[in-house]
C-alpha cells in the first residue's frame, strides 16, 4: 500500500547542502503497521512527511497503491491525500472552539454533507472514547484526551492510512500504553494501514509488525519485529533494546565472570521460551548456570526472552551445553571467553 523507493531529501543550510534522508526503501502492506525508530536528527520525521509529499523529495518515488505521487496533478494529489490522516506530537487542535468543532470543521472544509456531519463527528468521538467531550475545549482536556480528538479527527476523513509523526513522545507512560491500544484497535477494527515514527522502543514493541532503525538519514537494519529484538545486529539497534530490557553488563564484570566460565546471552524466541534449557543443561553436561540479568518481551506477534548467565564448567561441558541450547532453538551470544 506504501512504498518508498530511494528517497533522497536535501535540504539547504547557511549555504551548505544538508542530506535528511539518504536512499531510504520502505514497503508497508495493507493493513499492517510499521514503525521507524532512530534518535533526534535520524531523519525520521522528514521521511514520513515524504509520504503525503508535506514535503517533497528530492530523489526517489512515494507510491501510495501503486500510484506515483510525485506524477500526479495538484487536483489528483489531494485527493489522494484525502485517504491519508496524520497525527502529530503536539495534536495541532484549534483552542478557541470545542472538540466536535475540531472534528467538524475539517470535514466542512472538505465537503463533507451536512446531514452526514454530525453523524460522522459522533462515531469517531465513540470510537476514540470521547462521546462525553465533545462541547469541551482544548484546554479542559488531559494530553491523552488531545491526543484523542486529533486521531479522532484524523480518522472523521476516513483515510485508508494513517501516518503517525511521534504522537506518544509527550506523553506520559501509561498515555502512552491507551493511545498504543486505541491505535491498535483502530487499526484491527477498521483496518486502517499505520506507519509511525518514534524514538521510544516500547511503541515498537507493543504494536508494529515491521521496524525499520534509522541513523544519519539511512536505514541501517530492518525487518520484523520479532527478528529484531531476537537477533539486533546494528549497534544502534542494540542500544534501543537496551532501554527496555536489561541486556547490557558492565566490561569489567563480564572479564571477571569469564576466568571461571563463559558469560553468555541466551535468546528464545517463542515456543523456545517454556524450555527449561538451563536446568538441562545442569543435569546433562554438568555446567552451573549462575543468571546475571533475564527479562521476556511480549511483542505484537510474539515472545522474545532474554537471559544473561554465567556458565561454569570445563570447556568440554561448556562446549557441549551451548551446542544443546543451539539444537533447541535457542539463540546464543557470547558476551566474552573462548567457548563457541
Amino acid at each position: 500500500m506504501i512504498e518508498l523507493k530511494n528517497i533522497k531529501k536535501t535540504f539547504k543550510s547557511n549555504k551548505k547542502l544538508i542530506t535528511a534522508v539518504d536512499g531510504v526503501s520502505i514497503s508497508v502492506k495493507e493493513g499492517e503497521i510499521h514503525g521507524v525508530i532512530g534518535y533526534s536528527g535520524a531523519g525520521k520525521s522528514t521521511l514520513i512527511r515524504c509520504v503525503n509529499l508535506l514535503e517533497a523529495p528530492t530523489e526517489g518515488e512515494v507510491l501510495i497503491n501503486g500510484e506515483n505521487l510525485l506524477e500526479l496533478s495538484s487536483e489528483e494529489l489531494r485527493k489522494v491525500r484525502g485517504g491519508i490522516g496524520m497525527i502529530f506530537q503536539h495534536f495541532n487542535l484549534l483552542q478557541t472552539v470545542t472538540v466536535y468543532d475540531n472534528i467538524a470543521i475539517p470535514l466542512k472544509l472538505s465537503g463533507v454533507a451536512k446531514k452526514d456531519l454530525k453523524v460522522r463527528v459522533e462515531k469517531y468521538l465513540e470510537i476514540v472514547g470521547l462521546s462525553d467531550r465533545a462541547a469541551n475545549y482544548p484546554s479542559q482536556l488531559s494530553g491523552g484526551q488531545k491526543q484523542r480528538v486529533a486521531i479522532a479527527r484524523a480518522l472523521s476523513l476516513e483515510p485508508k492510512i494513517l501516518l503517525s509523526d511521534e504522537a506518544t513522545s509527550a506523553l506520559d507512560p501509561e498515555t502512552t500504553d491507551s493511545i498504543l491500544d486505541l491505535l491498535l484497535k483502530i487499526n484491527r477494527e477498521l483496518g486502517i494501514t499505520i506507519l509511525l515514527i518514534t524514538h521510544e522502543m516500547n511503541v515498537i514493541q507493543k504494536i508494529c509488525d515491521e521496524v525499520y532503525v534509522m541513523e544519519n538519514g539511512q536505514v541501517v537494519e530492518q525487518g520484523p519485529t520479532l527478528e529484531l529484538f531476537a537477533k539486533p545486529e546494528h549497534p544502534t539497534t542494540r542500544k534501543f533494546l537496551n532501554t527496555i530490557s536489561q541486556r547490557q553488563l558492565s566490561d569489567t564484570l563480564i572479564e571477571t565472570l569469564n576466568v571461571s566460565g563463559a558469560v553468555t546471552r541466551l535468546t528464545f524466541v517463542g515456543q523456545s521460551t517454556g524450555k527449561p534449557a538451563l536446568a538441562e543443561i545442569s543435569k546433562r553436561f554438568a555446567v552451573t548456570p549462575n543468571i546475571l540479568a533475564a527479562n521476556i518481551i511480549e511483542l505484537k506477534n510474539g515472545i522474545v526472552g532474554n537471559i544473561t548467565v554465567h556458565l561454569e564448567g570445563d570447556a568440554i561441558a561448556l562446549k557441549k551445553a551451548l551446542n544443546y541450547l543451539r539444537d533447541v532453538g535457542i539463540r546464543i551470544e557470547q558476551l566474552g571467553g573462548q567457548i563457541r
